[in-house]
């Protein structure tokens, strides 16, 4: 039996060595194993761990058969809670600088290439240190070690430059990679304590759903409190709007020039180049409120660096050394289980849906606050229409692990694939207009509803499909969503929204029929071993 409860192939038979000719049949294999028990496919059921002692295949931290006590339930969701808490005020500073360097920081594109920057290096990242720093650290220091490297970015705000902003961006790139690697592989490696711990009362992969679920709640959270602290201080220190001189007729004459102007150059018309001068809406805020926020968002990541080292159990209390990454192998044999897991189909085919996540987040933190937003409402604002994104994808990614359980997770993802696309389509089409808050805050709400469900699902759906090779998957999920972001960020300064809504359009349908493709594999190999089963 295996860390999931499923029976175990032999380990030579389930690695990815670079000389390894007979891929297909691996992969077979490893999903055959996985149906016989259920723990895969969104709609099964499956079984608890049985006692024992085994160890992983290859390279990832898994934790070691053994008795729990019942209380240890509920250190193990403490630990959850506490490492989400830390995510979320650590992100709160993060989103909530992000959320307005495309507006605040639009001259040169600083900004953008900033994030560009961000995620490009975080590919790297992602390719190179994840297995290596956790095989040092082991995951608690490697996620208090990689917050703590987001930090210079925030302070480098205080005096924006390429040459101070670059370097830093760097830093964030370089630590995102080991931070969440080391979360999704802490998260999973509780989730199988967890089942341990319940027996037959819990499964595996319904485990790892709520627990990211759960995880994704907190860090969701974050942007409600980033963009509540960004939009209070740049409003309320905001110097108040002087009214025009000569009454109500020239406010009137105003106001409509500024709905034409809207209609005009905002929403899906909206193209690079739009500044101040061709709309109000885009006048950056006064450098002293910058500096306040920047202030406030460096507090709250020292904050988030103390509870990741002092709030955090070690997965020593689960059976997990540090160093111990797996069968003793070597920090490049493990980066080539992470290369070599692109030759699985499974993974090619997980690649679209991935990096559509990143796509969408990045028009989400780009283009959509300042198209819409910024453009149409001022970026004082952008906190205010991203806050309503926030309680949103917090609220989805709550409730995803419970509609898995209920719905199962193909159907949850299809109707969530409905929902993207009629948002993408009526966006595409929609006019925008002056303070129409209704329509800006609703477009953030159903897109956090989206994303969230995205999150949970996919993130779940990795460690299912990859249970003898979290930390490569993983590596590869944030590798392909990082690419998507770069993509979205490069393009942002390149092309107008209407086209980069058509390639979000075009990105879901691809990834949606690569998913489905992935889950009729694991339904048709279900069937087929039940009646193999019966005979």
């Amino acid at each position: 039996m295996n860390q999931w409860g499923l029976l175990t192939p032999d380990p030579e038979l389930d690695m990815v060595y670079p000389s390894d000719t007979s891929d297909a049949n691996n992969e077979e294999l490893a999903l055959e194993h996985s149906v016989a028990h259920g723990n895969v496919h969104g709609n099964g059921t499956g079984t608890g761990s049985s006692p024992g002692t085994t160890t992983a295949p290859n390279g990832d931290n898994k934790v070691n058969q053994r008795h729990y006590e019942p209380a240890e339930r509920f250190i193990i969701t403490k630990n959850v809670v506490v490492i989400g808490l830390a995510f979320m005020i650590h992100f709160t500073a993060f989103h909530g600088t992000s959320n307005l360097q495309s507006s605040v920081n639009a001259d040169k594109a600083l900004g953008t290439t900033t994030l560009a920057v961000i995620y490009g290096s975080l590919i790297l990242s992602n390719i190179f240190l994840p297995m290596t720093v956790i095989r040092w650290f082991g995951c608690r220091l490697t996620m208090a070690l990689a917050l703590f490297a987001y930090m210079p970015y925030i302070a480098a705000q205080f005096y924006p430059r390429f040459e101070t902003l670059i370097p830093a961006a760097l830093m964030v790139g370089f630590g995102g990679g080991p931070l969440w690697c080391s979360k999704c592989t802490y998260l999973s490696t509780v989730s199988e304590a967890l089942t341990q711990v319940r027996g037959n009362k819990s499964r595996k992969d319904v485990n790892t759903v709520k627990f990211f679920g759960l995880f994704f709640i907190f860090y969701q959270m974050a942007q409600v409190w980033g963009n509540l602290i960004s939009s209070s201080v740049l409003t309320l220190s905001a110097p108040a709007a002087q009214s025009p001189a000569n009454g109500s007729f020239e406010l009137d004459v105003q106001r409509e020039l500024e709905r034409t102007r809207v209609a005009e150059l905002c929403g899906a018309r909206f193209c690079p180049g739009v500044g101040a001068e061709a709309n109000p809406n885009l006048v950056p805020p006064a450098p002293e409120q910058i500096q306040l926020l920047n202030s406030i968002f460096l507090t709250c990541m020292a904050a988030a660096v103390v509870m990741m080292i002092f709030g955090v159990s070690s997965l020593k209390r689960y059976g997990v050394k540090r160093g111990d990454t797996g069968d003793g192998m070597s920090g490049l044999k493990l980066l080539t289980v992470t290369i070599n897991l692109l030759r699985k189909r499974r993974q090619i085919l997980m690649l679209p849906i991935t990096m559509f996540i990143g796509l969408e987040e990045a028009f989400l933190a780009v283009d959509f606050t300042r198209s819409f937003v910024a453009c149409g409402w001022g970026i004082s604002r952008i906190g205010f229409a991203m806050i309503c994104f926030g309680v949103a994808n917090a609220v989805a990614a709550g409730i995803a692990g419970a509609l898995v359980e209920r719905i199962g997770r193909v159907t949850l993802a299809g109707l969530c694939a409905v929902v993207n696309l009629c948002l993408l389509t009526y966006m595409y089409n929609w006019e925008a207009r002056e303070g129409d808050y209704m329509s800006y805050c609703t477009f953030a709400a159903v897109w956090g509803i989206c994303d969230g469900v995205w999150l949970v699902v996919v993130n779940a759906f990795y460690g299912i499909l990859f249970p003898n090779h979290l930390i490569a998957a993983y590596s590869n999920f944030r590798l392909w969503e990082s690419t998507g972001s770069v993509i979205g960020y490069i393009i942002s300064s390149q092309l107008c929204t209407s086209t980069k809504l058509v390639i979000l359009i075009i990105f879901i349908l691809i990834g949606c029929v690569g998913y489905g493709l992935i889950e009729y594999r694991v339904w048709q190999k279900q069937k087929n071993l039940e009646v193999m089963l019966s005979d």
